[in-house]
């Protein structure tokens, strides 16, 4: 899949992230990411975003993450739910998430 616009998903809310995806202006995935708890879990929650990047079939992105403490679960659906819109994806293939 390719990056076609950009978008967002989730909140600043308590226990959310908002995840902001832009296509990358050079190849391969960026990751900045803002977080309550990065000292502690912030290479968990890199590989977590890459990982999930990487099963949807997605190159040249640039995500840019804010958490406020969500769970896993929570920032995976986030993610997931940013980079389809931003290739403008109206059915996804299901077995890839």
């Amino acid at each position: 899949m390719e990056v076609k616009q950009n978008a967002q998903a989730g909140t600043l809310e308590s226990s959310d992230v908002l995840v902001m995806v832009t296509k990358s202006e050079s190849s391969g995935i960026e990751i900045e990411l803002e977080s309550s708890v990065e000292e502690i879990y912030g290479d968990d929650i890199k590989k977590l975003i890459t990982d999930t990047i990487k099963t949807m079939g997605v190159e040249d992105i640039a995500i840019k993450i804010q958490d406020k403490g969500a769970f896993d679960f929570i920032i995976k659906a986030r993610v997931q739910t940013a980079v389809l819109a931003a290739c403008d994806v109206d059915v996804p293939d299901w077995s890839k998430l």
